[in-house]
């Protein structure tokens, strides 16, 4: 189904809420909904996401999960790693090609069979640890 969605105030207790391309603003259960994919065009040949898992070790920081659906369909994504992002619907991932035309995808809580977290992935230090000499190792270079 195609429709637009307010990205900050889409989530209610009981659904989300879609406006569809004919006007009609429709409220939809959580149990209805398997995924919302926030794109940035409606092209019809491109609905599913580019790419469901990732090639190698994502570059985002987050938490990297898979997501197992009821139905046996499988999404791979970054997730946030904090807990204040996340909301009692459901949580939102950014999907392996967020260069793609998928941005982020919303999954409802309801629509998962399992969620497994592959990794977390963290910002590298550039900053090499310093090694400190023993007391009886002498210095190459002496400062006098």
């Amino acid at each position: 189904m195609l429709g637009y969605v307010h990205p900050n105030a889409f989530l209610h207790p009981d659904g989300a809420e879609v406006l569809l391309p004919n006007g009609v603003l429709q409220r939809l259960s959580y149990a209805e909904i398997k995924q919302i994919w926030f794109v940035k065009d409606f092209d019809a040949g491109r609905a599913q996401p580019d790419q469901r898992t990732f090639q190698s070790r994502p570059k985002l920081e987050g938490l990297w999960v898979r997501v197992d659906f009821l139905d046996g369909d499988m999404q791979e994504g970054v997730l946030a790693n904090n807990l204040v992002a996340t909301d009692g619907a459901g949580f939102t991932i950014t999907p392996p090609n967020s260069a793609g035309n998928t941005q982020r995808i919303f999954v409802p809580r309801g629509a998962i069979r399992a969620l497994t977290v592959l990794a977390v992935v963290g910002l590298r230090t550039t900053k090499k640890p310093k090694v400190a000499l023993s007391d009886g190792q002498p210095s190459l270079f002496t400062e006098e």
